[in-house]
């Protein structure tokens, strides 16, 4: 399958309206989405997922949400979460979403992608793929001395890109997905 891959500026008004576009475009079968936010809500750049969860489950938009402030998913239980996922939604697609780090330009990016992510990366874990699309945001710079790097990032950063990748998930679940079952998190 050709690598699809979408970006977006988190201080941009279209920045919504471009997620959900983008999602529509890479699930062209039209597939009920489920959403897994990994991350931890001890680590502030680390806290994108988890922060983007829970605003999905406050708004009780008609999807399966997993990993919240309450309750995250963290990189290290993305393995069982994967397989979890599958045997409980087989008929579903899998979007998940994670803080990630870039160059000093990709700082604010948002990018939606055709392919599932490997958390951990920036701080040089090779853990398990999740997902079968990924919503990644660029929170901070990648440096040589990544064991500060989540810590040194903004949390208004971190907040401003959750409201904007909720904003566009509730997009696109509202306009292609209104009948259906309800908001559930775990």
């Amino acid at each position: 399958m050709e690598d699809i891959s979408f970006d977006f500026n988190a201080f941009s008004e279209c920045a919504p309206f471009g997620i959900a576009e983008s999602l529509k475009k890479i699930n062209k079968n039209g597939l009920r989405p489920i959403f897994v936010c990994v991350g931890s809500d001890l680590v502030v750049g680390d806290c994108l997922g988890p922060l983007v969860g829970t605003f999905l489950k406050d708004k009780n938009m008609r999807s399966f949400i997993y990993g919240t402030l309450s309750a995250p998913v963290t990189a290290k239980e993305v393995g069982y979460a994967s397989t979890y996922l599958k045997q409980m939604h087989p008929n579903s697609i899998a979007v998940s979403i994670d803080a990630a780090v870039g160059t000093t330009n990709d700082v604010g990016t948002i990018k939606v992608a055709n392919r599932g992510l490997k958390p951990g990366l920036g701080v040089n874990k090779d853990l398990l793929s999740i997902g079968d699309i990924s919503i990644i945001g660029v929170v901070a710079e990648k440096s040589q001395k990544n064991y500060n790097l989540f810590n040194l990032t903004r949390f208004n950063l971190v907040y401003k890109m959750a409201n904007v990748i909720s904003a566009g998930i509730e997009k696109y679940v509202c306009n292609n997905f209104l009948n259906g079952y309800t908001a559930i998190s775990f």
